[in-house]
């Protein structure tokens, strides 16, 4: 953000006007797996010499410490389930016991047969095995890259073993692809990034894999796979785990055209069993945990422990240079890695000008230009090697498109002068465009959450053709449904997304201002997985930052009492000067709004390039970690 963009948010502040309501919103409860949710187990590899700690493998667990995840398991009063019990439960048949658990083991590994398969005899526990066709009985010269080391075929299991296990009644198999666990090049920097959810990049001819292209290579090799497990095995799955939980609407379809309505991802950690039984949530174990570490991850509330989340501008890893691209990248990385929080706001369009909307995108899309294809390259690596949840940071109505003569007829028009610039939502055309950019987005990109934008309000001298805002926010719910609209466009293509939403402070400090922007705390917080409201004192001109946003908290409690949802962004910037807020400042704000009870929290902008604010400064504000502090 600059001097133009800080400007035009203080001058929707300035002409606030009155108007609006307040009303309650009682947050969501949390799932829990304990009381109404199916818990879903994933393991990979159980191995006797798994490492204490700092195992080579970080997927795999000892033999002594899954015992041990059985016996507690079986002492706190879980029952295994099988998947043929939730798929009847799911049709209306026989319920699923309370805390019901399922366990799931990835890739076909022989210790399945080895470990895990005696363990499960012996306590009589049914599971369900996922099983990568291509690598059963492989020859006998292939390796596998499985990370730490090659794999090969005696590391997998053998159409034998599997027939074993099948007809013992306690495992059921299901497909993981028949080869289709890789990853594939996404773009032309050469990046990676899985296989079922990638329309492949072509080097050679410099062009993307056609929407045609890519479903038939999706379907044939899901049908490879349930041929391979028919033929050789005598079954057909009924469930398909997808490598890398990365799937979609359409990679859903094909599998359950294939026999296959079960599907499973990795996002949470229980799912309410319904009659729709597409991407159920696993619990990934990792770090081979001592049964000590697993009961703390079932019991503690992920919710509680709070949103740390960076909001991070890509405009500043864009280089023309592309060497000066890749170290800005690696800047980025690194300190992501350092600091440590939950989740990435990664500016998913190019702002150069920052005045708020977008010039151009960071993805192939149908309606703007392309500045680089940049994005799904730093949300990938910022998810693998980073270790974040990253969210697209996307415009909503503010989205320049080249053709004057286009831009201006489909604008909104507005009597201000001042503010971002914003396509009329109203017209079915530009609906329409925006879908397509949002969907573009999700066809192109990997990411688990949308960011909507401060582009999104709306003046009550504006779009006469909507009615004024009143007490039942009718224009603020205007702009929430179209938001919506453009979530379940990306949702064909990236299910399960997360959303969060800039709102301005000043409609939640002064509700009779909420025509003026046609925002409000509480139909956003009905609306939305969290509200990134905008706690940024300087921005308002605030001579007491720490006392503005005292009140700020008091004032948001009339919404959200429980502060489950509003997420306070800081600022990091003093745009009126251009000067950097000092980093001891902002750990002790967020050390007084934690003591008010503030759970989430964010801040922007993160300047990686400059490391400001400092690295230990931030590790020590925004770390999700339970013991963040280093030496500086």
């Amino acid at each position: 953000m600059d001097l133009k963009r800080f400007t035009s948010w203080l001058l929707l502040a300035l002409l606030a006007i009155c108007g609006g309501v307040q009303a309650q919103n009682a947050a969501p409860p949390v799932l829990d797996s304990a009381d109404n949710g199916l818990l879903v187990l994933s393991y990979h590899d159980i191995r006797d010499d798994v490492a204490v700690k700092g195992d080579p493998d970080a997927y795999s667990v000892s033999t002594q410490n899954f015992a041990a995840h059985l016996d507690w398991l079986s002492a706190h009063g879980y029952h295994p389930v099988s998947l043929s019990q939730l798929i009847t439960a799911s049709q209306g048949g026989a319920p699923l016991p309370t805390k019901p658990v399922l366990l799931t083991f990835d890739d076909g590994l022989r210790s399945v047969y080895t470990k895990v398969f005696p363990l499960l005899r012996a306590y009589n526990y049914p599971a369900l095995v996922a099983v990568i066709t291509d690598y059963v009985d492989m020859p006998a010269d292939r390796k596998i890259d499985y990370g730490y080391r090659p794999f090969t075929r005696d590391d997998f299991l053998t159409w034998e073993q599997l027939r074993e296990m099948q007809r013992s009644g306690l495992v059921e198999l299901a497909s993981h692809t028949d080869n289709q666990h890789h990853g594939v090049q996404s773009n032309p920097q050469g990046n990676s990034t899985p296989a079922v959810i990638t329309r492949t990049y072509d080097p050679v001819t410099k062009q993307y894999e056609t929407a045609a292209q890519y479903e038939a290579r999706l379907r044939a090799d899901l049908a490879l796979s349930v041929k391979r497990l028919q033929d050789n095995v005598g079954v057909s799955p009924k469930a398909i785990v997808w490598p890398y939980a990365a799937y979609n609407s359409l990679s859903n379809r094909i599998a359950e055209e294939l026999g296959m309505p079960v599907s499973f991802d990795l996002e949470g950690r229980s799912t309410p069993v319904t009659r729709d039984l597409h991407g159920l949530a696993r619990l990934l174990v990792t770090g081979n945990p001592p049964v000590t570490q697993l009961a703390y991850e079932l019991r503690r509330d992920v919710e509680r422990d709070g949103m740390r989340a960076l909001q991070i501008d890509l405009d500043a890893v864009y280089d023309a240079n592309p060497a000066q691209q890749a170290k800005n990248l690696d800047a980025l990385i690194d300190r992501v890695k350092k600091i440590g929080p939950t989740h990435v706001f990664l500016q998913a369009f190019a702002d150069p000008d920052g005045n708020g909307s977008a010039d151009a995108l960071y993805f192939p899309n149908r309606h703007l230009p392309m500045r680089a294809d940049l994005f799904n390259r730093v949300a990938w690596q910022l998810k693998t090697r980073a270790g974040v949840k990253v969210y697209a940071w996307l415009p909503v109505l503010g989205y320049e498109l080249k053709d004057p003569a286009i831009r201006k007829a489909l604008a909104i028009e507005s009597p201000e002068k001042d503010g971002i610039f914003r396509l009329d939502f109203t017209n079915p055309k530009v609906r329409h465009i925006i879908d397509d950019i949002y969907e573009d987005l999700a066809i192109n990109s990997y990411f688990e959450g949308l960011l909507f934008h401060d582009d999104a309000y709306l003046r009550d001298t504006e779009l006469a053709n909507l009615p004024q805002e009143g007490d039942d926010g009718a224009r603020t719910q205007a702009l929430i449904d179209f938001t919506l609209e453009l979530r379940n466009a990306a949702q064909r293509w990236r299910p399960k997304l997360a959303t969060v939403r800039n709102l301005y402070a000043q409609p939640v400090l002064q509700p009779q201002s909420a025509s003026w922007f046609a925002q409000r705390l509480d139909l956003f917080n009905k609306a939305y997985d969290h509200t990134a409201l905008m706690a940024m004192p300087w921005m308002e001109g605030s001579r007491n930052p720490e006392k503005w946003l005292d009140r700020l908290v008091v004032a948001v409690r009339a919404h959200d009492p429980e502060l489950s949802q509003t997420m306070f962004e800081l600022q990091t910037v003093d745009w009126r000067t251009q000067t950097p807020i000092s980093g001891q400042r902002l750990r002790a704000q967020i050390r007084r709004l934690q003591a008010q009870g503030v759970r989430h929290f964010a801040w922007y902008p993160d300047d990686f390039i400059a490391g400001k604010p400092s690295t230990y400064d931030a590790r020590a504000a925004m770390s999700a970690r339970t013991f963040p502090y280093e030496e500086k």
